[in-house]
């Protein structure tokens, strides 16, 4: 995708863009497409969740803390990839796939930020290209590595058409409230 300001039309032709998440309250996964040009939200499409069974919350609350090579991580990610790939199966007509991964250690002033879940994998089940680990690159610059929702909301804030400043709200296993500016060029570094 093009990159640049979120205010900025492109030339790069619309795509269908698939995207996973499955938060830290471990109910679950879930997807939704949207048609983008890497700036824009321009039409928003299928949605569809898949529930973790019990027996894999539990394997994912066992590995919650814990960093690659500890025990019980590699289960995790097992589960992880499973639901996923599962999950976006069901889906036509993507182009790419985004996919977080589910987070089990963060410590962005230490050893760093862990997600269970491998995206090269997820391309090889898919056949598509995935675009994963997110939150790495912000650690590794210095950054907190979350929340990403912001981008998210700023996005929905322009495709709503608003013009006061507007709020979300996202509640999950943590919750975040993000303050848009809907006339900011983009989103700045302590929200959107």
């Amino acid at each position: 995708m093009a990159k640049g300001r979120a205010d900025q039309t492109t030339d790069q032709a619309p795509v269908w863009a698939l995207g996973a998440m499955s938060g830290t309250s471990l109910d679950g996964v879930d997807a939704a497409m949207i048609l983008t040009d890497g700036h824009r939200v321009l039409e928003f499409g299928p949605h569809a969740y898949r529930p973790y069974t019990p027996a894999e919350q539990a394997t994912l609350r066992a590995a919650l803390g814990r960093w690659p090579g500890d025990p019980g991580v590699a289960e995790a990610a097992e589960v992880v990839e499973t639901a996923h790939a599962e999950l976006l199966s069901r889906f036509d007509g993507a182009a790419l796939v985004g996919f977080h991964g589910q987070t089990l250690a963060h410590d962005p002033r230490g050893r760093g930020t862990h997600q269970a879940g491998n995206g090269a994998l997820l391309a090889q089940v898919l056949g598509l290209p995935v675009v994963w680990d997110f939150r790495s690159s912000d650690v590794a610059l210095g950054g907190q590595g979350a929340p990403l929702a912001p981008f998210y909301h700023f996005a929905l804030a322009r495709h709503i058409g608003a013009t006061e400043p507007v709020a979300f709200l996202n509640l999950g296993g943590v919750g975040n409230l993000t303050w848009v500016n809907p006339h900011a060029p983009a989103p700045e570094a302590e929200g959107a």
